[in-house]
């Protein structure tokens, strides 16, 4: 068997094998042959059951495989998670019984969970008056992927879901996706799967543009620092108050809202000296208000994808596919253009969307 051939997920299992067998040798020397020639066997049997389900994701089945297949890859995924941007399935066109439902629907339309209140990503404009429709970079996806799967790219019905939200909107079924600046990491994938992503961004400090703040750093030492519950600046904020990170382990971070806007207000109003979250939401904050700025650069890496239900495997590789489309058609580069070249700018590292890799 050539293992460099092997997925990566086998490779890891294989090497996990070999690493068994050799504790194996070592300590069961005592049983004798007949013992740890059984130790060996449940060991290669074990390695055995993993092979259906991680080798049956190929672009042939995405949209077949059904909820066992795709809550598979996601356990895979969750288990080894170096990269959890690049967890998701092949693209595919097919429909599936997940969108066959949505097509079955006495109202076919896409139940989409997005923002409603992050400038630029998934706002109503102030001054559209009542009929104001939600826009921005975000909604922008939603309707395109509207019009791919059902024909009519306002066959969406929209609903606000709060950051600390958005997977309990999945997993009880109220919406079908979440289009809502939404980080993929490794705890989500145990919950949710994602589409490939769709942006690059990195945790960034917000601050007022008086402050001796300068990045996340010392400067934040004795800080207050307000992040989102269910976010991963909280997360982020968190491990490294717990590490004793410097700046960090004496700032205060006990202010958590349920969404980024609500930091923004708490920064204004003067409750915080600092607000944690995706630089590309708090360069869109930043445009909303003069007083504030970005402080120092990105600390992370983190890419945004369209979260849908685990076991949702053909909406994904559907999602996928619309995304490949989006990027080549010049979709993704006129949105960007439109709302986030403004304030992000076009030689920024998000300026272009990032290259998908399939699990």
């Amino acid at each position: 068997m050539n293992a460099q051939r092997l997925p990566r997920s086998l490779r890891t299992g294989l090497q996990v094998l070999r690493a068994g067998l050799r504790t194996l040798r070592a300590g069961l020397r005592g049983w004798g042959g007949v013992g740890a020639m059984a130790a060996v066997c449940a060991l290669a049997v074990a390695f055995a059951l993993l092979l259906p389900r991680t080798q049956s994701h190929g672009a042939g089945g995405t949209e077949t495989g059904g909820q066992g297949v795709a809550e598979g890859i996601q356990a895979t995924a969750a288990a080894e998670c170096r990269n959890p941007q690049d967890q998701s399935p092949f693209p595919s066109s097919s429909d599936g019984k997940t969108i066959e439902a949505i097509k079955a629907r006495k109202d076919p339309r896409l139940i989409v969970g997005v923002d409603q209140n992050s400038y630029r990503w998934g706002y109503r404009d102030p001054n559209g008056g009542r009929s104001a429709e939600l826009e921005g970079f975000d909604i922008d996806l939603v309707h395109r992927i509207a019009k791919d799967i059902l024909g009519d790219e306002d066959a969406v019905q929209f609903k606000a879901i709060p950051t600390n939200q958005r997977i309990p909107a999945i997993k009880d079924g109220r919406v079908d996706m979440i289009v809502r600046t939404m980080t993929i990491n490794c705890d989500r994938l145990k919950e949710v799967a994602f589409s490939a992503p769709y942006f690059l961004t990195g945790q960034q400090v917000l601050a007022p543009k008086s402050s001796t703040i300068k990045g996340y750093d010392k400067t934040l030492d004795d800080k207050r620092i307000c992040s989102a519950a269910g976010s991963t600046a909280l997360e982020k904020l968190k491990a490294d108050q717990a590490a004793k990170k410097a700046g960090i382990a004496s700032a205060d971070i006990e202010t958590v809202v349920p969404s980024q806007l609500d930091c923004l207000v708490r920064l204004q109003l003067g409750q915080v000296d600092a607000v944690v979250t995706d630089g590309a939401l708090a360069a869109s904050q930043a445009a909303q208000d003069p007083t504030v700025e970005l402080k120092g650069d990105t600390f992370t890496t983190d890419y945004y994808g369209v979260a849908v239900k685990k076991g949702a495997n053909d909406l994904a590789a559907r999602v996928n596919r619309i995304l490949e489309q989006y990027r080549q058609d010049g979709g993704w580069q006129k949105s960007y253009d439109k709302w986030l070249s403004p304030t992000l700018g076009s030689d920024s590292e998000s300026a272009k969307p990032p290259v998908p890799h399939y699990k």
